[in-house]
């Protein structure tokens, strides 16, 4: 049995979006390559055909793999989230207490992790020392190097 996984409606619809694509444009698309290969004449000497078979396995198994997503996706409405504590798909603005310096970052779940856009996983230490702490508290974060220590400043949605 797979692990169930939250998403937002709009991570989910991009999972959806990209299992279409794979079998809608690549699934026929490769398909037509192992054709036009296998038309070229002996398969025991063919590198196109062994490569676009090849491809075929590896798009069957990305295929397989997102169907197994979806099929233990769930869909969170963030806007009946309660915002009084730090919860999955909240922003949270934390200060750390020893720099000063200020984070702000929405918690999501590992798929839709993305640094870069202030995504973190609430499974990595700093989402998972932020969960369910609430405006004010102090949250303690073990990381390799020590204990870092956060106050949360505001959540919103």
């Amino acid at each position: 049995m797979g692990k169930i996984s939250y998403y937002s409606k709009e991570a989910y619809d991009k999972l959806k979006s990209d299992l279409d694509n794979l079998c809608n444009i690549d699934r026929p698309k490769i398909s037509e390559q192992i054709s036009q290969a296998r038309d070229k004449g002996d398969l025991s000497e063919n590198a196109e055909y062994d490569a676009a078979k090849e491809a075929q396995g590896l798009l069957e198994m990305r295929i397989s793999n997102l169907e197994e997503k979806l099929l233990y996706a769930r869909i969170i409405d963030t806007s009946k989230l309660d915002d009084s504590k730090v919860l999955l798909y909240c922003k949270v603005k934390i200060k750390n207490i020893d720099s000063g310096q200020i984070f702000e970052y929405t918690l999501v779940s590992e798929s839709e992790a993305n640094l870069s856009e202030g995504k973190i996983s609430a499974n990595s230490p700093i989402g998972k020392g932020l969960l369910t702490k609430e405006k004010g508290d102090i949250a303690e974060i073990n990381i390799p190097t020590g204990k870092l220590k956060f106050e949360i400043i505001e959540i919103s949605r």
